[in-house]
C-alpha cells in the first residue's frame, strides 16, 4: 500500500481524477533555444543566443564579491532596460513569426535579446572609449585591448541579434527595434552614470549602511586590475618580509 512518502506524482493525479491528457505543458522559453538538426551553425547561433545569461551571471557575482559601484548601477541599468522591453512588448502585443506561435505565447516586439545585448554593447563601448582613456600616453598595448574589446563587444551583439531572425523567434523588424532601443537606453544610462551619478560615488560609498555592505568606488582608478594587482603584491611581500623577521628573532 502506497504510503504519502511514496506516492508518486501519477498516483496524486490519478486520485484527483486528472489525465495526462487534460495537463497543459508549457515551455520555459527563458532558456529554451532550438536549432534545426544538423545545422552547425544554427547551434552555434542558439549557444551564442544564450549570452545574456553569461553575462547578467558575470554582473551577479561582480557585485557579490566586488561591491562596486559602477557595476551595481551598471546593472540597475540592463533591469531598467528589461522592464522597459517588457512594458513595450505587452503594449504593442505583436506575435513572434508564425513558426513560434504554436510553442510560444509571450509577445515578440521588441526582441529582449537583441535589446539587452545592445544595451550592453553601447555601454560597453562608451565606457572603454571615455571611462578607460584619461590620458593620452596610453601604452600601444593598453590601445589594442580597447579595440579588441570594443570589436568583441560588438560582434557578439551582431551574432545574438542575427541568432534570432535565423532561428525564427523574432522578426527582422524586432529585432532592429530591439538593437536601436537598447543602443539608445545604453547610451542614455550611461550619460546619467557618467553625468550624474558617478560624482556622488564619493558620498554614498561613506554612508555607514555602505561601509556595512562594503560597497566602494573605483570610478577614479584607471585600471583596476593593475592597481589591485601591484597592491597585492606590495602588501604580499612587505607581510612576507615581516614574517620571516618574527621568525629569525
Amino acid at each position: 500500500m502506497a504510503t504519502p512518502e511514496n506516492e508518486s506524482f501519477l498516483d496524486i493525479k490519478s486520485k484527483l481524477g486528472v489525465s495526462n491528457d487534460n495537463l497543459d505543458w508549457i515551455p520555459l522559453s527563458l532558456t529554451l533555444v532550438e536549432y534545426p538538426q544538423g545545422d552547425g551553425f544554427g547551434k552555434f547561433l542558439a549557444l551564442i543566443s544564450l549570452m545574456p545569461f553569461a553575462v547578467l551571471t558575470g554582473f551577479i557575482t561582480l557585485i557579490i564579491f566586488r561591491r562596486d559601484l559602477h557595476t551595481i548601477v551598471f546593472f540597475i541599468g540592463m533591469v531598467i532596460n528589461e522592464v522597459v522591453n517588457f512594458l513595450l512588448k505587452h503594449t504593442i502585443c505583436e506575435a513572434r513569426p508564425m513558426r513560434r506561435e504554436v510553442l510560444y505565447s509571450e509577445y515578440g516586439m521588441p526582441s529582449s535579446h537583441s535589446q539587452f545585448i545592445w544595451f550592453f554593447t553601447a555601454y560597453m563601448v562608451l565606457f572603454v572609449l571615455v571611462r578607460l582613456h584619461h590620458n593620452n600616453n596610453s601604452t600601444i598595448s593598453q590601445k589594442f585591448w580597447r579595440m579588441l574589446t570594443i570589436v568583441l563587444c560588438i560582434t557578439v551583439a551582431v551574432f545574438v541579434a542575427y541568432s534570432r531572425i535565423y532561428l525564427q523567434y523574432h522578426s527582422k523588424a524586432q529585432v532592429l527595434c530591439g538593437m536601436i532601443l537598447g543602443s539608445a537606453l545604453g547610451i542614455i544610462w550611461f550619460l546619467v552614470t557618467h553625468l550624474v551619478l558617478t560624482p556622488f560615488f564619493p558620498v554614498i560609498v561613506s554612508w555607514r549602511a555602505s561601509e556595512y555592505l562594503l560597497l566602494r568606488d573605483t570610478s577614479l582608478i584607471p585600471n583596476v586590475l593593475w592597481f589591485e594587482y601591484t597592491n597585492i603584491r606590495t602588501e604580499t611581500r612587505a607581510r612576507s618580509r615581516k614574517l620571516v623577521s618574527m621568525k629569525s628573532q
